[in-house]
């Protein structure tokens, strides 16, 4: 396996862009697939998410294009990257940029949800690389204002989420109309038989390259389980979330991630919610107050458990237990990315623990599981070190609005965190009133010995003592937590809508 991006033979120029952003070892995928994909082949790649597939295959776009002879035209783009969700077509353009900029290379985003009329005249102003989810897409080349004939390279990304998703039928129309000599990527995060499908249809004599196995955990990964009744499920999230450092949690409904991302800022959690429900821009607006810090806590559907990262994620939080182990090791892979560390906390009820049982056993994972009787449990700091600080009406998304008040969430949780046996998860958060004020070094934490594991920001001035009694703001007797709901595991989720 090349250890080097040069020994890949990748090109001098984009070595040196990589370098200006302090990568300078593929990731084993990268290392497994270049080689391949720079001389032109096929390539089918597998690598669990996190692992560096947008750049195992970017690299080799970027640097081929720019050997061929070719020249971008109006509605013809030369390269093709079809991805499932507008997230991750998002994140990997923003990957892209630094290449093409530095290439000379036009990319374009085709995603629903927005208006159609700039993506029209940008395939009109011609384009070298298309990123799109595949509806959109079908719709403008409908329309006459796209052709594929001219595609000399075609990327799929996440093709098993494709599939999952029901894309498969729309991809496959989509495949029929590039050249059938092109080049072609396929990368998953499992191969399956969907995957088979498209394999056996469009690529020509593939390389296929597994930088791990099929469902192997992230080693720097640890994975809990707490159990407990229904009505601490809402007052234990708000506690991790309290904690310094991003969080994601999930639910398994549109409606669920909604009204639990409003409790959360009730109790005085920044949180923010993404789901098919929000239109695009309440999408971006949500992602970018989590990127930037002025919300901390993500709560989500599986709609962001692939594709979107977000640096230091030290905690993903399964509120909800996804309904299969391909879902829950996606999920999870939103923490312990690029070789960092990361925590995994599923919730679990009584009628939840079959269930529980037989996904983490198809996972391939051992957690440790906690039966947790209330807040004060200290299994509870050591998944999420540090002082625990709550904002009074939690995120504010009105920038220039009156900015929310602090509050200590309980001075018997004061003074310093561990030293050692857990990670530091001091990592820059910022609260709501930092939104319009650019404050980089909100981060909430202390005097705490530093932990083992990242660290990343100043520690907010002033957090030492705190006073007041030993309830949280909105918290109370944290009565109402729970959701309404029989045994079975669907009715223990925090509702039962479609996602």
């Amino acid at each position: 396996m090349t250890t080097s991006f040069q020994h890949a033979g990748v090109p001098a120029r984009l070595v040196e862009i990589l370098a200006a952003q302090g990568i300078s070892t593929p990731t084993p995928i990268q290392a497994a697939t270049l080689p391949d994909s720079l001389a032109g082949r096929d390539v089918l790649g597998r690598g669990r998410t996190g692992s560096g597939k947008t750049y195992a295959f970017a690299l080799p776009l970027v640097a081929r294009l720019q050997q061929s002879q070719t020249r971008r035209t109006a509605g013809r783009p030369r390269a093709l990257i079809l991805a499932p969700t507008r997230e991750l077509v998002a994140q990997i353009d923003e990957a892209l940029q630094p290449l093409v900029q530095a290439t000379g290379l036009r990319t374009l985003r085709v995603i629903g949800g927005v208006g159609q009329n700039p993506q029209v005249r940008g395939l009109r102003d011609g384009v070298d690389i298309l990123i799109a989810c595949p509806g959109r897409l079908e719709d403008l080349i409908s329309q006459g204002h796209c052709s594929l004939d001219a595609v000399e390279i075609t990327v799929l990304d996440e093709a098993d989420h494709m599939a999952d998703l029901g894309f498969l039928p729309g991809v496959r129309r989509l495949l029929r109309q590039t050249p059938k000599g092109g080049q072609r990527l396929l990368f998953s995060a499992t191969l399956d038989n969907a995957i088979d499908v498209l394999v056996r249809e469009f690529l020509r004599n593939p390389v296929t390259h597994e930088a791990d196995s099929a469902q192997s955990p992230v080693a720097k990964m640890s994975h809990h389980i707490l159990h407990l009744t229904r009505e601490l499920r809402v007052p234990v999230v708000a506690d991790l979330a309290s904690a310094p450092g991003r969080t994601v949690v999930f639910t398994r409904t549109k409606h669920g991630a909604k009204a639990l991302a409003r409790q959360l800022n009730k109790r005085g959690v920044a949180a923010v919610e993404l789901h098919g429900n929000l239109g695009q821009n309440a999408r971006t607006r949500n992602l970018a107050a989590f990127h930037s810090g002025a919300a901390s806590t993500l709560v989500a559907t599986d709609v962001a458990a692939r594709g979107i990262h977000v640096d230091d994620v030290a905690l993903v939080v399964h509120a909800d237990p996804p309904a299969e182990h391909k879902a829950y090791l996606h999920r999870s892979g939103r923490t312990a990315r690029a070789g960092a560390e990361g925590t995994v906390v599923t919730l679990m009820t009584d009628e939840q623990r079959s269930d529980v049982r037989s996904l983490t056993k198809a996972a391939g994972i051992r957690p440790t599981t906690t039966k947790v009787a209330d807040t004060d449990h200290p299994v509870l700091r050591e998944l999420a070190p540090g002082e625990r600080v709550v904002v009074e009406g939690g995120y504010v998304a009105t920038p220039g609005a009156q900015q929310p008040k602090q509050k200590a969430a309980g001075s018997q949780r004061s003074g310093n965190r561990k030293s050692s046996g857990g990670r530091n998860r001091n990592n820059g958060r910022r609260t709501a009133s930092d939104a319009g004020s650019g404050t980089a070094n909100a981060s909430r934490g202390g005097g705490r010995a530093p932990g083992r594991g990242r660290s990343g920001g100043n520690g907010r001035s002033g957090g030492g003592a705190r006073s007041g009694g030993g309830a949280r703001s909105g918290g109370g007797a944290r009565s109402g937590g729970g959701r309404s709901g029989g045994g079975s595991h669907s009715a223990a989720s925090f509702s039962s809508g479609r996602r």
